[in-house]
């Protein structure tokens, strides 16, 4: 018994890739194996049509639980955002390129973004379809036969040389030692994203590959960074359309063992009608997942001030979980934790009964006056 592994695959009625089509099945599509041939296999599906396909088509009992389990991991993974692709790209198994595919993303499509790995580029090395033979067990052995005949005795042992005190101080000249072995060459690392499909499966892609479904208007500014996750953080009403307040992470370069070095935080100027940077940090070391709370662009009071927390590594290896908010027109530090990986997401915080509200009131004038001059000298210089 096996399971089809791509989204459709035809079976023909020959090994040759050019006989007809029997039969299409779909991915998780149980069939029975029949026979072999090298690495083909005549398989039956469920209403008993038959048809040759290659071995590396089929995914095994074992393969397809590991895929069940990848499916519900992904599932409570928060999204990083959403992805699309210019070419066809295929979504495999595993981290790896010879690996199974399940899928094939096209132009367009949008799949999640909820993790990200770095992979060995190593021989795939898949899970034989059929059990082992059990080994070959000995031949029990024969006793020989004692000999009729006794065998002759042994001869004297040879005299030592006469000369063999002056033999013995003769000096041998050693070899020279070997030559320590060269460093083994590094295995080169391929970068992969775990995304999470409309259908609710999920798969590993190649990073390389995916672009992040963000704005042009907004993605112009990474700098050539590569955009590894991006979030939505409030709504700004201009006119008859809506824009967003933006945080996004990126990452300067590739395959490095963290997700991202830098990170953004976007506002939408209504009066200029453009982006604006609100809030930048650079040579970091952040990991995911990273956790958001959307609110207000411009918030009455804590409880409607955009959040978004992150996880960043200090200089001696100690993973700590900051978090931010957006607080009348600029980002601020409000919560610092050691890293657990075990505690809960950022929630949303409790709002107040509506009898016990006080009213709020937006910055006054000379405030606004205050925060603008202080933008821009943050702008022209740098603090």
């Amino acid at each position: 018994m096996a399971f089809v592994g791509p989204a459709t695959l035809n079976l023909r009625q020959e090994i040759d890739p050019r006989s007809a089509v029997t039969a299409t099945v779909k991915h998780g599509d149980r069939v029975g194996i029949i026979r072999r041939r090298r690495v083909f296999v005549l398989v039956r599906t469920a209403d008993g049509k038959q048809g040759w396909t290659d071995m590396r088509q089929l995914m095994t009992p074992a393969q397809m639980e590991e895929l069940d389990r990848l499916a519900e991991r992904a599932r409570k993974l928060p999204s990083h955002g959403a992805a699309t692709v210019y070419e066809p790209l295929n979504v495999h198994t595993e981290p790896h390129r010879s690996a199974p595919s399940i899928h094939q993303i096209t132009a367009g499509e949008l799949v999640d973004v909820v993790d990200v790995a770095l992979a060995p580029r190593v021989p795939y090395k898949p899970p034989d379809l059929f059990p082992k033979p059990p080994p070959p067990q000995p031949r029990p052995r024969k006793p020989a036969a004692k000999p009729r005949v006794p065998p002759p005795p042994m001869p004297p042992a040879p005299k030592p040389p006469q000369d063999w005190l002056e033999l013995s101080k003769t000096t041998v000249e050693r070899e020279p030692p070997p030559p320590p072995p060269e460093p083994a060459k590094p295995v080169p690392v391929d970068d992969w994203t775990l995304v999470r499909l409309s259908n609710g499966r999920a798969g590993w892609a190649l990073t390389n590959m995916l672009r992040m479904n963000i704005p042009d208007e907004v993605a112009q500014y990474s700098e050539g960074h590569r955009i590894t996750s991006y979030f939505a953080m409030a709504d700004v009403p201009n006119g008859d359309q809506v824009r967003h307040h933006w945080l996004w992470t990126t990452l300067s370069k590739v395959r490095q063992p963290y997700q991202f070095d830098s990170f953004r935080y976007f506002i939408w100027n209504t009066r200029r009608r453009r982006y604006e940077t609100a809030y930048i940090a650079r040579n970091l070391k952040g990991y995911f997942p990273v956790e958001v709370q959307p609110g207000k662009a411009v918030p009455s009071g804590p409880e409607e001030a955009p959040k978004f927390s992150l996880i960043l590594e200090d200089e001696s290896g100690v993973r700590w979980r900051k978090t931010y908010a957006f607080q009348t027109y600029r980002v601020v530090l409000i919560d610092t934790q050691k890293y657990d990986p075990a505690a809960p997401a950022l929630q949303p915080e409790p709002q107040p009964a509506l009898e016990t509200e006080s009213p709020q009131t937006g910055p006054g004038f000379f405030e606004r006056i205050g925060h603008t001059l202080s933008g821009w000298k943050r702008r022209v210089f740098g603090s």
